[in-house]
């Protein structure tokens, strides 16, 4: 069983109802460089994967190892896509994703959750947050990797699969809504320090915080309508 921390420190983040004119912040100039940009993508969509893979492996029935393994390739071919960009940069993919599986291992660790449930709902909201994340950050890659890389993240990962399987879990064991709500909203900060940390921030704190805390509140929001999807509240 994984060892839970405290709820992490946020990002300083205005109240929910305030009005935030997010089309209009860019990320684009704090986007890390290309090799890392793809090497914390590839490496966390293998983590997911892999993650997939154990539930699978846990899984109740016949029917929903089915599910899940359909969401597990959806997850793979986003990998492969990402490995085949640093292949098309000239570089081998383990040495590019090795400077970010230490800090993406724990990451894995501290929001894995203590049982089956929690662990799938670690994986649809972790993951949907951090797509979301590196979408936005694909706008700042060069040339027309940028592109591809918005293609990889914004193709349908099958969250479907995973809010079916989970909402029969909670209609089977109400109980389970309330530890769930809990859980999705103990993630939101390790997973926001998790993003920023991939940010390649310009030193000047004023200027990096007025692109960064508007951006951070919709990712919020997102995740909010995904807490509701499961019937949580968030």
């Amino acid at each position: 069983m994984s060892k839970r921390r405290p709820l992490s420190p946020l990002p300083r983040l205005r109240a929910r109802g305030d009005s935030v004119e997010v089309d209009r912040v860019e990320l684009t100039d704090l986007t890390p460089a290309l090799l890392p940009y793809l090497g914390q993508v590839a490496y966390l969509q293998l983590v997911v994967f892999e993650s997939l893979s154990r539930l699978i492996s846990a899984a109740a029935d016949l029917n929903e190892k089915a599910m899940l393994s359909e969401t597990a390739g959806t997850v793979l071919t986003k990998q492969q896509g990402f490995v085949a960009e640093i292949r098309r940069a000239g570089e081998d993919p383990a040495e590019v994703m090795g400077p970010f599986t230490d800090a993406i291992d724990e990451f894995e660790k501290l929001t894995r959750g203590k049982d089956w449930a929690e662990r799938l709902t670690s994986i649809y909201l972790t993951m949907g947050l951090l797509d979301d994340f590196f979408l936005r950050l694909s706008g700042g890659l060069p040339g027309d990797v940028g592109p591809r890389a918005a293609a990889l993240l914004g193709a349908d990962s099958r969250d479907d699969v995973i809010i079916e399987i989970l909402q029969r879990a909670i209609a089977h064991d109400p109980r389970l809504a309330s530890r769930l709500a809990m859980w999705g909203r103990r993630l939101v900060g390790d997973t926001l320090l998790m993003a920023r940390s991939a940010l390649h921030v310009t030193g000047d704190r004023k200027s990096d915080e007025s692109r960064i805390e508007p951006v951070f509140t919709e990712l919020i929001a997102a995740h909010t309508r995904r807490m509701d999807a499961l019937g949580l509240t968030a």
